[in-house]
């Protein structure tokens, strides 16, 4: 294996991936790591993911929320360097992991930096940026939904701290921080956010009624939060919430100026909001504290955020403050950026008053400062992989050299319009070509007239020119309105004129081109500039159009390379994967199942039942405990000690009259009033005193016991069941057989066509699509052997159509989100004897899952049902047992 820590003197050169390592343990470690999360986590882990049904968060994103939680869950918010000397010294959750080196078997972790001294850079680097709170980093590039991400993990944070409040691990409070004015105005999605798109539906009501914004969208805004209050969302800059410090001690006589009188003090103080009168003596009271009074506000609105219990603070596109951090450290320069500064002082002020900042977690698009990766990243997805996954645009960048600016403007629109004109629509949107002026008056004087000229040389209307440069002699009330409706079916636009909008903050998805001809200022820019046209839309990957000048495309190269470590020939470089267009092979191929609806219904006994047994005396309370396991040592099983630690763990505390309002929350007042409720609990044979006690103990002993016998004594349940016996399409016709294509991406290893000559003796035996695309060697090798059996009349392989496009699947309950999903197996074979055989192929590491035992489980069930049989077949026994199956009927195997 090759190190990835280079030898040198420079920090600049650092390039250990610890966040691609944590990944890689999470992936290898799932299910074990799994146990460690409240079940609630669990529920929305599941309801985001992408491999159990259609979710809305993209797969970065839903990555990136897998380990946030995992951080939290698991480590317990423990520091970036911390959980790295864990990782290496196998301790705290650790302790199994392993690093492997394909055909060279594996080596402990303890190996993987060739010397001490190497381990100890890689520690002291991941240090080097340690607070009194965690720090994490999510570098994600642009498109892939930031703020999405950001959304959805301070929605998970209030959930889990609504439901276990003497938790520490959790936010009650969420601090946004941008860092500019155009990042501001973009995280009003955050408010707007339909949250029931990432989280099921019992909890995204809560998220509705219970979170209340405080959007600092106005210099003059105070902040009207509650002291002590939970669930609050912030969302500020840092310039609306910092001490302002004095720094140079003030003269006499800019003492006497500046010092307001008593009469003044009154006067002006009539003119301020209640908000900042609430908190005038916390401040004065400050050593430090601001004597100018435009430092009034800010500061109270810290007053008012330092009041607010176990807060998150939460920063969108966090290298405009870490990029100059970590180059300050890099120069042995230790000062704080304004951001961090207020951070700090935060965490500072909450801990003196018996509070805490539970983590910062920034968001950023890249990992990379220069050559360096940032100390505290936890998860980062590149902008190659972006754009290689169809998250974002194809690119196609264009540079010119030795060209006048005003032949710039014609071959750029020339070639956008030969590309994207005419009566295009994506998502019912014009595409649109937005042009960077360095200034007003270039824009003004040179850019326009020469944008007029080529419109009308090409017969373009020139009403689909929009200018926004900030000066509103040039940009009136109604240009703004037009820029913010870009991304509408209604905006006629194309041709955006901009000064200095290319940086984060404009998402304008049905932007396809940017021009950018002179030099500007800031190289940054021409990176901001360039990336704005990337954003997906529509189905399909489209191709964003980037047109520089020679200077410019230089400049491209270099900021690409030093902010995500990648070169523009990279980029365009694709991992290529094949697609093949697949096409239904007649005659329709149909299938008779009985399927069987079983109903459950509930009717309520007449009268409320008393002397109920809730068993809390037999009660087996193993599952409940939390239990402390001390190994011996890292290389044996035995333990050292066992113990149990419930005791000490977080819960929450009820009273018998909360206790009763508790239950009362699952049942329907009129049929059960509290009242009702807190007789059952007086009247039972455990009594009241020992479920009080029981259920502080354990909480989840309320619900798992106290809640369903009252429900079960309270109902009368009966089943029945209806059967319906259906015609299955193997493959949904589109219209006609012809006309039902799909196109698919396969390794062509995997692939099998009925074109292979190999095939052509038994080609009626199978292909109702032309191609299958396999998803692993054992099904493919699966296929071949048993295609050529000769009792073998029919083999389907129905495992490739997995989104809809098949009416064969199998219904089953998923035990780990307790909802309903559906199972498309792998094949479906008939023999010649009229056996109906269902085959599943499954990795060995997974036969042993939860969700593929209760796939399992369901797919036996509707086998019985119809007189077929189920067998699910190890991979490794693919060859052998596989065959074995289709030879002896009946026989259970493959587990």
């Amino acid at each position: 294996m090759a190190r990835t820590v280079k030898k040198a003197n420079s920090r600049q050169d650092f390039s250990f991936e610890f966040f691609s390592n944590l990944r890689r343990f999470y992936e290898e470690n799932r299910p074990a790591i799994r146990k460690h999360y409240k079940e609630l986590t669990k529920r929305i882990l599941d309801y985001n993911d992408p491999d159990k049904g259609i979710a809305y968060l993209r797969r970065p994103q839903f990555e990136a929320l897998e380990m946030y939680v995992f951080l939290k869950e698991f480590t317990n918010n423990r520091k970036v360097h911390e959980i790295f000397r864990d990782w290496h010294e196998g301790k705290n959750g650790f302790e199994k992991e392993q690093l492997t080196m394909g055909e060279h078997g594996s080596l402990l972790r303890q190996m993987y930096f060739s010397n001490p001294d190497e381990y100890k850079r890689a520690f002291e680097y991941l240090a080097s940026s340690s607070r009194q709170y965690s720090n994490y980093i999510f570098a994600l590039t642009m498109g892939t939904g930031k703020t999405v991400l950001m959304a959805t993990c301070i929605f998970y944070e209030f959930i889990l701290a609504n439901k276990f409040r003497k938790d520490s691990r959790y936010c009650h409070n969420a601090l946004v921080f941008a860092p500019d004015k155009t990042v501001l105005q973009s995280l009003k999605e955050i408010k707007d956010f339909d949250v029931s798109k990432v989280l099921p539906p019992e909890y995204a009501n809560f998220i509705s009624t219970s979170v209340k914004f405080h959007y600092l969208n106005d210099t003059d805004a105070s902040l009207s939060v509650q002291p002590e209050s939970m669930f609050n969302i912030i969302i500020s800059n840092t310039q609306k919430i910092i001490i302002k410090r004095q720094h140079k001690e003030k003269s006499k006589l800019e003492l006497f100026y500046t010092q307001p009188s008593t009469r003044t003090l009154k006067e002006e103080t009539k003119t301020k909001k209640t908000a900042v009168f609430d908190d005038l003596n916390d401040i004065l009271a400050v050593s430090d504290a601001p004597q100018e009074a435009n430092e009034l506000l800010p500061n109270a609105r810290f007053q008012r955020i330092s009041r607010l219990p176990q807060l998150g603070i939460y920063v969108d596109e966090a290298h405009h403050s870490i990029g100059k951090e970590l180059a300050k450290s890099q120069t042995n320069n230790k000062e704080n950026s304004s951001l961090r500064t207020t951070i700090n002082e935060l965490a500072n002020r909450l801990e003196s008053v018996g509070s805490r900042v539970v983590a910062c977690y920034n968001y950023t698009g890249t990992p990379y400062i220069g050559s360096s990766i940032m100390p505290e990243v936890v998860y980062a997805y590149s902008l190659a992989d972006a754009i290689r996954n169809k998250y974002l645009k194809e690119t196609d960048p264009i540079s010119y050299s030795h060209i006048k600016s005003e032949d710039f403007v014609r071959n750029v629109i020339t070639d956008f319009w030969d590309k994207e004109g005419g009566d295009k629509r994506f998502e019912g949107m014009l595409p649109k070509l937005a042009f960077f002026a360095a200034t007003i008056d270039e824009l003004q004087y040179e850019l326009r007239p020469a944008v007029e000229k080529v419109l009308e040389e090409l017969g373009i209307p020139l009403d689909k020119i929009l200018v926004n440069v900030g000066d509103e002699k040039l940009t009136k009330n109604d240009d703004l309105r037009e820029f913010n409706t870009l991304d509408t079916p209604e905006s006629n636009k194309q041709f955006i004129l901009l000064v200095n909008k290319g940086r984060e903050g404009w998402n304008c998805r049905s932007l396809f081109g940017v021009a950018l001809y002179r030099e500007p200022k800031s190289t940054i820019f021409v990176l901001q500039a360039s990336m704005r046209c990337l954003r997906s839309i529509g189905p399909n990957q489209e191709t964003g159009h980037i047109y520089l000048s020679e200077e410019n495309i230089q400049i491209l190269d270099k900021e690409l390379q030093r902010n995500f470590n990648v070169t523009l020939e990279e980029i365009k470089k694709k991992k290529e994967t094949p697609s093949y267009t697949i096409r239904m092979v007649p005659p329709r191929v149909t299938i008779k199942l009985n399927r069987v609806k079983r109903i459950y219904s509930a009717k309520k006994k007449e009268e409320c039942p008393e002397c109920l047994d809730f068993g809390l005396q037999t009660l087996d309370y193993n599952k409940y405990k939390v239990l402390k396991t001390e190994r011996a040592s890292l290389f044996t099983d035995s333990f050292a000690k066992v113990s149990d630690i419930s005791e000490g763990t977080s819960r929450r505390t009820f009273s018998a009259y909360t206790l009763v309002a508790e239950i009362a929350r699952y049942f329907n007042n009129e049929e059960l009033s509290c009242l009702s409720i807190q007789h059952i609990l007086n009247t039972s044979k455990d009594g009241i005193k020992k479920i009080v006690e029981t259920v502080n103990l354990y909480n989840d002993v309320l619900y798992d016991v106290i809640i369903p016998v009252i429900y079960k004594n309270m109902y009368t349940i009966t089943s029945s069941e209806e059967s319906n016996q259906e015609d299955v399409d193997l493959v949904h016709i589109n219209g006609d057989i012809e006309h039902t294509v799909f196109v698919r991406k396969c390794d062509p290893n995997l692939m099998v066509s009925m074109q292979n000559p190999y095939l052509s003796e038994v080609l009626e035996k199978s292909f109702n699509l032309d191609t299958y695309c396999f998803d692993s060697t054992p099904e493919k090798e699966f296929f071949n052997k048993t295609i050529f059996m000769e009792h073998i009349d029919r083999i389907y392989f129905t495992g490739m159509l997995t989104h809809g496009e098949s009416d064969f699947y199998i219904s089953y309950i998923d035990p780990e989100s307790h909802t309903v999903r559906n199972y498309y197996p792998d094949f479906l074979i008939k023999t010649e004897d009229n056996r109906w055989l269902i085959i599943e192929i499954k990795g060995d590491n997974k036969i042993d899952d939860p969700v593929v035992l209760a796939k399992a489980e369901f797919a036996q069930q509707l086998a019985s049902d119809n007189q077929f049989e189920y067998h699910m077949i190890k991979g490794s026994d693919a060859g052998q047992m596989g065959l074995l199956a289709i030879k002896q009927p009946n026989k259970p195997f493959g587990f």
